[in-house]
C-alpha cells in the first residue's frame, strides 16, 4: 500500500523527563555508522534533548552524521525507562498494529528514506539539517503489517548473526 511515512511512524513522540533527573543519554558520538545497536551511553543529568524509549529508531538529522549512517534502534533502556540524546536526532516510533518496529528501523536505514532525507537538507554548509516535514510527507510503498513482521524478523536475524560473529572475532583476537 502506498502511504506517507507519517502514516506509519510517529515523529518525535512526546515523552517526558523532569529536568535534573538522572537518565541514560545517547550522544551522537555513541552511534556507530550503519549499526543497529547502541553500544555506549552515559548516565547523566537531563538538561534537555530528544527523548525516546526502547523500540524507537533514532536518526541523525544533521550533516555529515546522516550521510555516515548514524541510525540506531533503541534497546538499552529498562522497562518503562525514557532515555535522551542529541537535539540533532529525529525519533521515529512504529504505530501499533500498523508498523513493525524492526521493519521501521530497516526502512529508515534504507536508501528509500535516507536518500530523500539527505536531499532535503537545508542550512549553511557543514550544518545542514533534514527537513522533518519533507520526511513526514515522503510517499512509500509499504507491505502489509504481517509482511513487515516477516521482513523485520529476517533482517533482525541477519544483524543478530553479525553481532554474534563480531563477538567471536573479538574473543579470538583477545
Amino acid at each position: 500500500m502506498k502511504c506517507k511515512l507519517e502514516d506509519i511512524a510517529e515523529f518525535n513522540p512526546k515523552e517526558s523527563i523532569k529536568k535534573g533527573t538522572i537518565a541514560k543519554k545517547v550522544s551522537m558520538d555513541k552511534l556507530q555508522p550503519f549499526c543497529r545497536d547502541i553500544y555506549a551511553y552515559e548516565v547523566t543529568e537531563f538538561k534537555g534533548g530528544t527523548k525516546f524509549k526502547n523500540g524507537d529508531t533514532i536518526m541523525a538529522r544533521i550533516t555529515p552524521c546522516l550521510e555516515n549512517g548514524k541510525v540506531a534502534k533503541v534497546n538499552i533502556l529498562d522497562e518503562g525507562e525514557i532515555g535522551f540524546g542529541s537535539t540533532e536526532y529525529i525519533v521515529l516510533r512504529a504505530k501499533p498494529n500498523i508498523t513493525d518496529e524492526d521493519f521501521l528501523y530497516y526502512l529508515v536505514c534504507s536508501p528509500l528514506v535516507r536518500e530523500p532525507a539527505i536531499k532535503s537538507m537545508v542550512g549553511s554548509s557543514g550544518r545542514q539539517r533534514v527537513q522533518t516535514d519533507v520526511m513526514r510527507q515522503l510517499e512509500l510503498e509499504i507491505p502489509s503489517y504481517s509482511e513487515q513482521i516477516k521482513i523485520g524478523k529476517i533482517l533482525k536475524s541477519i544483524d543478530d548473526k553479525i553481532e554474534v560473529n563480531n563477538e567471536i572475532n573479538k574473543n579470538l583476537a583477545a
